[in-house]
């Protein structure tokens, strides 16, 4: 997994490259070498400077703020893009879907929709990027946020949870819950993280069963609900005594998922 030293992949370059920008020793040399560079603020990664001289430098190099998260530059995931390189990395997702959109889409004229729908992606854009996640995509009423172990240093599971919980009260408290009410799911287990896509198209995304598990958690929340799977609560370190508990059948899983609520 990411996590271990870049040289534990010595017959696989491209992990290689990945582990310089998820986590290894390759890492830590560059954000010594970054740090003597002026100044802050910085990539949290590996700490190019994002004002200043040194800021402006980077700007024209095009390794300015990454789109993912702003905290983060360009270069820590360039050469990801153009290898469309990752690696399995235990991670934790959050997927925060708007419930009963179709029925709110069709009481509603379209640009109302999509007003609304433009609140809920700044509102979890602003907390998803404060807790230090990045950002994999908007689809339709559904934001998707992943959580490294490098980016919040390993406590990716309880900075997750805090999130969730934040983003559900930002939007009681902008929106009103009856107007726009959202269900939430996180999960903490190993994903594939990395570039995938076409030489036309690519994206840094999460793949695998652990992603699956996630949006479907999301799908089964009730509006101002947070469902946690027990791997993310164990993970977060977190006393769950006197919290609701479910065993959920989830679609395409052989096995029944058990969560824990949050509210």
């Amino acid at each position: 997994m990411i996590g271990q030293e870049p040289g534990s992949y010595p017959e696989d370059a491209e992990r290689q490259k990945a582990a310089m920008v998820l986590g290894g020793s390759a890492q830590r040399r560059m954000r010594r070498f970054w740090r003597s560079f002026p100044h802050a603020p910085r990539c949290k990664l590996c700490h190019r400077p994002f004002a200043g001289p040194g800021g402006a430098a980077m700007r024209l190099l095009n390794l300015g703020p990454w789109p993912g998260n702003p905290k983060y530059c360009r270069g820590c995931f360039k050469a990801l893009y153009q290898q469309r390189t990752g690696a399995e990395v235990e991670c934790t997702l959050l997927f925060a879907d708007v419930r009963e959109s179709t029925t709110l889409a069709e009481q509603i004229r379209p640009a109302e929709f999509r007003r609304l729908l433009d609140g809920f992606y700044r509102v979890a854009f602003e907390v998803l990027i404060a807790d230090d996640a990045f950002v994999d995509k908007f689809v339709g009423d559904e934001v998707i946020g992943i959580f490294l172990p490098v980016m919040t240093e390993g406590r990716h599971a309880r900075v997750a949870i805090h999130a969730g919980e934040q983003l559900l009260r930002r939007m009681r408290q902008e929106t009103g819950e009856a107007v726009l009410p959202i269900g939430i799911g996180v999960n903490t287990g190993v994903a594939y993280v990395g570039a995938v896509g076409t030489d036309e198209h690519v994206e840094f995304t999460a793949l695998g069963d652990e992603v699956n598990v996630t949006a479907r958690l999301a799908g089964a929340a009730a509006a101002g609900e947070l469902l946690a799977t027990e791997s993310t609560i164990r993970a977060a370190g977190l006393d769950a005594a006197g919290l609701e508990r479910r065993e959920l059948a989830l679609k395409g899983k052989s096995a029944t998922t058990r969560v824990v609520v949050l509210r």
